[in-house]
């Protein structure tokens, strides 16, 4: 328990600066998830809500799972290559029909389809301004 909440403790944002959609590592990641053929692809503008984790969400969908884990790993090569940023933690590579990539300010869910359907991240926060791409 105490690894977790240190962790978490860990995992806020500490700095000031905000990302904006004009920021070098947020237009990286749309631009890979595009190249790799994501679709449905949504940003959420989390900067307005006190309790957010992150200043944005980046969603998209990918037909299979070999897709999934293709723009999973083309944003991180993408991000790394252009803007020399790695993700702070990644998940889901394994059974690839959510695979979420953190890096910090801006969290990348590249999802298929049903998952999408089923956790419904865009309702969850409703709040949030969004953008389709």
């Amino acid at each position: 328990m105490e690894q977790v909440s240190f962790l978490a403790t860990r995992r806020k944002r500490k700095s000031v600066a905000r990302l904006t959609k004009n920021s070098k590592i947020f237009k990286a990641i749309i631009h890979a998830i595009k190249e790799k053929k994501g679709d449905n692809i949504v940003s959420l503008d989390l900067r307005k809500i006190p309790e957010a984790v992150a200043d944005f969400f980046i969603i998209c969908e990918a037909s299979s799972t070999t897709q999934v884990k293709a723009i999973a790993d083309f944003v991180e090569e993408h991000v790394k290559k252009t803007v020399q940023e790695t993700p702070y933690h990644s998940e889901g590579h394994q059974a690839a029909h959510w695979v979420l990539i953190d890096y910090v300010n801006v969290v990348v869910h590249v999802m298929q389809p049903e998952t999408r359907k089923f956790y419904k991240l865009e309702e969850m926060w409703n709040d949030a301004e969004g953008e389709e791409y």
